[in-house]
């Protein structure tokens, strides 16, 4: 395996990690602090191994289909993880969970049918905003959270906005991602129209 899979690999073995220490304080009793010292790393590395196994693919000259597809795999499951921890917790939209749940196994369908075509799609720069305005709204809602485990508190009129804040970066976030999906069926529509 080269080494730009196995940053992928890492991501997808680390996300049920992330799971269950953000719920390890209400299942186990486990130190609300602690899980945050733990949480903000494992967020931070699993974000940044989505840009290590990009560059060392190229840098080594290791970019291949394979790659192609597994990358974005792994980044469905970390973010489909971490957005439903989000969910239960009330910080995101339950229809806006499903919503995105919808556009991201669409988007899997869509990469399978590419392949029936011997084409790999891979990431365009709708797909990496998407990305991007993912991991912003994941790290707004795990520091909101952290600030609650760590008792931290703000005034209510703070706390109002700030949940606002959240609940536009997650719509923006949905937004991005059904636009960047338009755009795969858009620039793919030929190899699409040969498979049905």
């Amino acid at each position: 395996m080269t080494l730009a899979n196995k940053f992928t690999l890492s991501r997808i073995l680390l996300a049920p990690l992330f799971f269950i220490i953000y719920f390890a304080p209400s299942w186990f009793g486990f130190s609300p602090v602690v899980s945050v010292c733990i949480l903000i790393p494992l967020l931070v590395y699993m974000e940044f191994t989505d840009f290590l196994d990009g560059y060392f693919a190229r840098k080594m000259k290791e970019v291949s289909d394979f790659g192609k597809i597994f990358d974005p795999f792994a980044d469905i499951l970390l973010h489909m993880t971490i957005f439903f921890c989000f969910a239960l917790s009330g910080y995101m939209p339950p229809l806006i969970l499903i919503l995105i749940f919808y556009r991201e196994y669409s988007m899997l369908f869509l990469r399978l049918m590419a392949i029936k075509g011997s084409v790999a799609i891979a990431a365009r720069k709708g797909g990496k905003a998407k990305t991007v305005l993912y991991v912003v709204a994941c790290s707004f809602s795990l520091f909101l959270e952290s600030c609650i485990r760590c008792g931290i508190s703000f005034p209510e009129s703070v706390e109002s906005v700030l949940k606002i804040v959240l609940l536009v970066l997650y719509i923006i976030a949905l937004i991005a991602c059904y636009a960047s999906f338009v755009d795969y069926l858009r620039h793919f529509k030929d190899v699409l129209k040969k498979q049905i």
